[in-house]
């Protein structure tokens, strides 16, 4: 599988359209379904194409990548069938976009690793505070102290290894860690899945989509259902071997002038059991050595 794209104009655009019917529920489309088995899971092709208003014909050749050029009225109509959100509906909508082109739409994002001197700088003032920088694909970048440490055991993986969704799908800690291991993985599917709508070609999203897909039958179950929302958590419950079960609420925002780079900052009030939590991993944090891609000037 190594070296597979992740997908083209046309099949994302039809692959995205196959999930989301099969995993549609008749009764919410307003279809009643009778006693029996029925062998096709979710609406039957002839069912969307009625409910948006289209033939059959035309939208089979949607979803087996030979038509390209939906109208922005067939995208809506297939959107209020599907009982897409916001989320999603966009996401058909770029995908639409893509597929009409037959390119990217937009100049692909380099996948530079490189972190700014600044961002690093920001990390080390953000103690005791958890923080790490993260690629488009979710490689840890670079991180302050604590911000490794409540990845319970990433630290022994090497520094090209330390990627998120590696850990928490491959990593035997994580899924003790997360309280709501489900929810995590889900979101970073997600986040996977939508960049794959866009550039679906990426090498460094090809390789680590291959590398899970290979590994993991979770991801690959979780990978085709095509679901593009994005994480609406805001707070992480950790079950940590060093400092015990809490919750921090996080943050996450893009770098400016940076390449798909985001920072991660955990937080928690002061006074709480779950800031003494946090303390403790920052101060385990100065007994043991931190891996150098991550070590920061003192």
């Amino acid at each position: 599988m190594a070296g597979r794209q992740v997908g083209n104009g046309g099949t994302e655009l039809g692959n995205f359209l196959r999930a989301r019917r099969t995993q549609a529920k008749p009764e919410q489309a307003g279809i009643t379904v009778g006693p029996g088995w029925r062998r096709t899971p979710g609406l039957r092709r002839e069912e969307l194409a009625s409910l948006a208003g289209m033939s059959v014909d035309y939208y089979t050749r949607l979803e087996r990548g030979k038509e390209h050029r939906p109208s922005p009225g067939v995208i809506d109509a297939l959107a209020t069938a599907l009982h897409l959100d916001e989320a999603e509906h966009a996401h058909l909508f770029d995908l639409a976009t893509r597929a009409a082109h037959m390119t990217p739409p937009h100049r692909p994002v380099p996948c530079e690793q490189k972190v700014l001197s600044g961002t690093e700088l920001l990390l080390e003032r953000l103690r005791p505070y958890p923080a790490r920088v993260l690629s488009r694909t979710m490689d840890v970048l670079a991180c302050n102290p604590g911000g490794l440490r409540t990845l319970a055991g990433i630290e022994r993986w090497p520094a090209e290894r330390q990627n998120i969704a590696r850990y928490v799908f491959l990593h035997p800690a994580a899924r003790e860690l997360f309280v709501d291991w489900d929810v995590v993985v889900g979101g970073c599917v997600a986040r996977l899945r939508a960049l794959a709508g866009i550039e679906p070609g990426a090498a460094d999203l090809t390789r680590l989509v291959d590398e899970l897909l290979a590994e993991s039958a979770e991801f690959a179950r979780l990978w085709e259902r095509y679901e593009v929302r994005p994480l609406l958590q805001k707070t992480k419950t950790l079950r940590h071997p060093d400092a015990g079960t809490f919750t921090l609420s996080f943050q996450s925002m893009q770098i400016e002038g940076t390449p798909g780079h985001r920072l991660v900052t955990y937080y928690a009030e002061p006074g709480t059991p779950d800031h003494d939590a946090m303390l403790l991993l920052d101060q385990v944090a100065d007994d043991r050595p931190v891996t150098p891609a991550q070590r920061l000037p003192g």
